[in-house]
């Protein structure tokens, strides 16, 4: 019998595949719309959020005044860190698996350097965009729909405004996802960095939709000031603050097990494609359903179903 080359490329591409791809992905589309029914903005606004913010900078953090620049950047950062785990901002964990796969590419011996490599990439994207949209923040001011106080169809307008670009950053998660395990064309199949950088630029976008109070706060002084370059210095704080705790983690991981984790997760394609295809696929899934069904179901726009600790 002939086996042409053809026949080879298709049972090297079955044989990377994760197994049952779209079964994988229903799952993990279900996983995230779960998280998104259970999820309790209270407690990981207020009671982390608050908490944190409040313990690093030893004041109320939402009663005190900003004083000086600074105090700004001070508050900026923090205010990340204190953020890390809201609604608008936990999609950021499914940079994980792409930072892995990033990591094993290319000649990275050593620990560290499996550290330094993803991280750097992830940070390039979203510097760029937090910074450009702090510095264009800053000279539209209070006519961005995300500082204004208006309501349209009984929902801020602010939160019409998160709606929107949460819908599409959830989205492209979710394209990514779908595209990891092989189920949609990956435009990054051969080249993960790429995919850590828009990742990063995604992440980035967060502070687009971002309603996070502390957020507001932040904003509403870079636009004081009147200086777009506090605003972009601002906002590029900001969104570093918002992936120490993930970058934390996957330093940890990488540093007990002396970068063999990294190989372990590359060592094996369809486990690789799988992780990253879930996370991605599950965490897209869940920002689509929190802020375009579940939010606009708060304010009468459809209907969701609505826990005992989130009843309003």
């Amino acid at each position: 019998m002939n086996v042409t080359r053809s026949d080879h490329v298709v049972a090297e591409s079955l044989a990377v595949r994760p197994s049952h791809p779209r079964r994988l992905a229903v799952i993990s589309a279900l996983a995230g719309t779960l998280l998104a029914v259970v999820w309790s903005y209270e407690f990981v606004d207020h009671i982390i959020g608050d908490t944190v913010a409040n313990g690093l900078l030893g004041h109320d953090a939402k009663a005190t005044a900003i004083g000086g620049t600074v105090a700004g950047l001070l508050f900026a950062f923090v205010s990340g860190l204190a953020g890390t785990f809201t609604a608008c901002n936990i999609a950021m964990a499914a940079s994980i698996g792409p930072m892995s796969q990033a990591s094993a590419t290319g000649r990275t011996h050593g620990a560290l350097r499996h550290l330094l490599r993803p991280v750097g990439w992830l940070t390039i994207g979203m510097v760029i965009v937090a910074g450009v949209y702090g510095f264009i923040g800053v000279l539209v001011g209070d006519r961005m729909p995300q500082l204004s106080t208006a309501t349209s169809g009984g929902m801020p307008v602010r939160l019409w405004q998160s709606a929107v670009v949460f819908g599409v950053v959830g989205l492209a998660f979710v394209y990514l996802g779908l595209a990891a395990l092989d189920i949609l064309p990956d435009p990054f199949a051969r080249r993960p960095v790429a995919r850590v950088v828009v990742l990063g630029a995604l992440v980035g976008a967060f502070l687009i939709g971002r309603p996070y109070p502390l957020f507001n706060k932040l904003f509403h002084w870079a636009v004081d000031s009147g200086n777009p370059l506090y605003g972009a210095g601002a906002f590029i704080l900001q969104s570093l603050g918002n992936i120490v705790v993930v970058t934390a983690l996957f330093a940890l991981i990488v540093v007990l097990s002396r970068g063999r984790f990294i190989d372990w997760f590359a060592g094996n394609p369809a486990r690789t494609m799988a992780i990253t295809g879930a996370l991605l696929v599950a965490l897209g899934t869940f920002t689509v359903v929190y802020w375009d069904v579940r939010l606009p179901a708060m304010f009468g726009h459809g209907w969701f179903p609505t826990m005992p600790w989130n009843a309003r």
